[in-house]
C-alpha cells in the first residue's frame, strides 16, 4: 500500500543552515556595535555578516519552498509552522515592548524625577539644578545639543495611511486566494508591497530631514536615541516583510499555493499586519503625543 505525506509523522531533516545564520548574526551585529564606537573593521564586518545572513535566508527558504512545493509536508508540519510562527512574532512583540518601555521609563519616570517633580525636587538640586522636565529632551546639560523634534502631520501621517492601505489590501489578496482568484490575488499582492517600498522610500527622506535640516540624530539625548531605535527597527521590518511579499507575489505567479493550503502566504500576512500595529503604536506615542 503506497504511503502518503499525510499519512506519516515528518522528521525535519539535518541541517546547517541554523549554525550559519547564527555566525552571520553574530559577526552582524559585533560589527554594527564596533561601528558605531568608531572601529575601523566595524563596518566591513557589519557588510559581511548581512550578506552571509541573506545569503543564508535564500538558501534555506529556497529549500523549504522545494520540500513544500514537492508535496513532503504533511498538516502536522502545518502546525509546527504555524507555531513557531505564533512564537516568533511573540518575540517580535516582546522586542519592540523593551523600546517602548524605554520610552516611557524616560518620559514618565527618568525625566520627572530628573527635574524634581513633586517629592524628587532634591533630585533636581542637587543633580541639576537647571534641568527641565519637558519632551523632547536632549538630556541633563543639553549634552545631545540643539534639535528640532520631528512633526507627526507630514511624512509620519502620510506614511500612517500607506501602512494601513496595505493592510487592506494585503486582506483583499488573501481572500482572492483563498476564493481562487489568482488575477485578483496577484494585483492587490502587488499594490501590497509597492506600499511597502513607498513607506520605506518616505522614511528614507524623513532622516535626511532629520540629519541635514533638524539636526536629529541617534546622539540628540533620549528623544533622539528613542526615536531612532524604535522608528529605525521598524523600518527594518518594514523592509523586510515588504521583500516577503515580494517572493510571496513571485510564488503566486508561478501557481503556489491553494486555497486550502496557503501558509506561507498567512505567515507573512501576520508579520505585515503585526508591523502595522507597532507602527501605530509608534505614530502615537513617538511622533504625536
Amino acid at each position: 500500500m503506497a504511503v502518503h505525506a499525510e499519512d506519516k509523522y515528518y522528521i525535519p531533516h539535518g541541517t546547517r543552515w541554523p549554525i550559519i545564520g547564527c555566525i552571520a548574526l553574530f559577526v552582524m551585529l559585533g560589527g554594527f556595535s564596533a561601528w558605531l564606537n568608531e572601529a575601523d573593521v566595524g563596518m566591513w564586518l557589519a557588510i559581511l555578516g548581512t550578506i552571509l545572513l541573506v545569503y543564508m535566508m535564500v538558501r534555506w527558504f529556497g529549500q523549504v519552498i522545494g520540500e513544500s512545493e514537492g508535496g513532503l509536508y504533511n498538516l502536522q508540519v502545518d502546525r509546527s509552522f504555524r507555531m513557531g510562527m505564533g512564537w516568533f512574532i511573540f518575540s517580535e512583540v516582546m522586542f519592540f515592548a523593551v523600546f517602548f518601555g524605554a520610552l516611557f521609563y524616560a518620559r514618565q519616570l527618568a525625566l520627572p524625577w530628573l527635574g524634581g517633580l513633586g517629592s524628587d525636587v532634591w533630585t533636581n538640586l542637587l543633580l541639576w539644578p537647571s534641568f527641565e522636565n519637558e519632551w523632547p529632551s536632549n538630556g541633563p546639560a543639553r549634552v545631545g545639543g540643539e534639535f528640532e523634534y520631528m512633526a507627526a502631520w507630514g511624512i509620519p501621517a502620510l506614511n500612517t495611511a500607506i501602512l494601513l492601505t496595505s493592510g487592506v489590501t494585503l486582506t483583499i489578496a488573501h481572500h482572492a486566494l483563498k476564493a481562487g482568484q489568482r488575477g485578483r490575488l496577484s494585483m492587490f499582492l502587488m499594490i501590497t508591497y509597492l506600499l511597502g517600498f513607498i513607506f520605506i522610500g518616505f522614511q528614507a527622506y524623513e532622516y535626511l530631514h532629520a540629519f541635514n535640516e533638524l539636526n536629529l540624530t541617534l546622539g540628540s539625548g533620549i528623544y533622539g536615541t528613542t526615536f531612532f531605535m524604535l522608528t529605525g527597527f521598524h523600518g527594518l521590518h518594514v523592509t523586510i516583510g515588504a521583500i516577503m511579499l515580494l517572493v510571496i507575489w513571485l510564488r503566486c505567479l508561478r501557481g503556489h499555493f491553494t486555497p486550502n493550503r496557503h501558509f506561507a502566504f498567512e505567515a507573512v500576512a501576520w508579520y505585515w499586519h503585526f508591523v502595522d500595529v507597532v507602527w501605530l503604536g509608534l505614530f502615537i506615542f513617538v511622533y504625536w503625543l
